[in-house]
């Protein structure tokens, strides 16, 4: 009764924020048919006099998007590959095994959440300096395999601790060990939660514009998010362009969640109650 309840309440809550969410992509669509001229009218205009559908194959003149496209894909390949497996990992480590001090690294892995990303801005970047990886796609990528991120470890332990412990001890009785109890008992069924890091972390790593722009500066190697400002001129903006590749961009990560909101509001929900 408890897991309907909650699970109903996802799926509310779920399609209120699509809705909501739908409501600014609407606009940023029918701003990317208009001309800059009809985007900034008065009083505003609900649809373009001209539908100008040209403007989604201008912005592949105007910047060089396949290649911003290709540079996006090499960071967020390897990233989707190393958060979700080493966040599955760690997770199964603290939900399942018993080492020491185990409680205090936890702890210390939570503790990481609690710091805003600009206290550590500065003491990274000195040290990606002294290790030479400025301008390079390692400090974007490296970091995932180690972990993650605090936050998609606790959730991977959380999910790992609502599985019965009897399937280990099961296992244990039939003579598997650690790593085939992870691999073919308890790996199969965390795949909601595996779901739900991977799209978390696409959306991070498909949006993210200030890490690029911190440690990327030859032009060549621009992600989507970062190579879009070249769109911004200094004195004069195509907005009717800028809305195009925006909405262009934001295209993906909605087909993602649509496709995936069944596992996705599974894993919420198998994740926040236990038993």
């Amino acid at each position: 009764m408890q897991k309907s309840l909650f699970r109903a309440t996802a799926w509310i809550l779920l399609l209120l924020g699509a809705v909501i969410s739908l409501i600014p992509f609407f606009w940023l669509i029918r701003s990317s048919l208009m001309t800059t001229t009809e985007i900034f009218a008065f009083p505003p205009k609900l649809l373009p006099e001209q539908w100008l559908w040209g403007n989604f194959v201008e912005i592949f003149d105007v910047v060089q998007f396949g290649l911003y496209f290709k540079n996006t894909l090499f960071i967020l390949i390897p990233v989707l590959i190393g958060t979700v497996a080493t966040s599955c990992l760690c997770g199964y480590g603290f939900a399942r095994l018993r080492f020491p001090g185990r409680d205090i690294w936890f702890a210390m892995i939570l503790a990481t959440m609690m710091l805003p990303p600009a206290v550590t801005l500065i003491p990274t970047f000195m040290v990606w300096t002294e290790l030479g990886g400025i301008n390079t796609f390692w400090p974007l990528v490296f970091p995932s395999f180690f972990g993650g991120g605090g936050f998609f470890i606790f959730l991977m332990r959380q999910f790992f601790m609502s599985i019965p412990k009897e399937l280990d001890e099961a296992a244990l009785i039939d003579g598997a060990n650690y790593f085939q109890i992870f691999f073919l008992v308890l790996l199969p069924l965390v795949k909601p939660a595996l779901l739900v890091v991977g799209f978390f972390t696409f959306t991070n790593v498909w949006n993210d514009f200030f890490g690029p722009l911190i440690y990327l500066n030859d032009e060549s190697k621009f992600t989507l998010a970062l190579g879009l400002l070249q769109l911004q001129g200094s004195y004069t903006s195509d907005w009717n362009l800028i809305m195009a590749a925006a909405a262009v961009m934001t295209l993906p990560a909605i087909v993602l969640f649509f496709i995936g909101q069944k596992y996705f509001v599974e894993g919420i929900t198998l994740t926040g109650i236990k038993g």
